[in-house]
C-alpha cells in the first residue's frame, strides 16, 4: 500500500542519507522505521498497563508468598559460585 507523508527538509535528507547507506529504497526505510516505532510503542503501552494493574494490587497480600519464593531461591542457589 502506498501513502504520502510530509517531512521537513532536514528529516528528508536524513532519510535519503540513511537509505543510501543501507542500500534500500526510502519507502523501505520508512516502513522499517515506522514498524520499529510502533512495536516499541506497543511494548511501552503493555508495560504501562501492567504497572497500572500492579499499583492496584495490594502487595502486602503477597508478601508471605514473595518471602517463601525468595527463601527457596536462596536455598536453590546457595552453592552457586557466580
Amino acid at each position: 500500500m502506498e501513502t504520502a507523508i510530509s517531512l521537513s527538509s532536514a528529516l528528508f535528507e536524513k532519510v535519503e542519507q540513511t537509505a543510501r547507506y543501507m542500500g534500500i529504497p526510502r519507502g523501505k526505510l520508512l516502513a522499517i522505521a515506522l514498524e520499529d516505532y510502533i512495536n516499541r510503542y506497543n511494548g511501552e503501552m503493555i508495560t504501562k498497563k501492567i504497572n497500572e494493574v500492579c499499583e492496584k494490587v495490594n502487595q502486602s497480600e503477597f508478601s508471605r508468598d514473595m518471602d517463601i519464593g525468595l527463601e527457596s531461591l536462596r536455598n536453590f542457589t546457595k552453592n552457586d559460585t557466580w
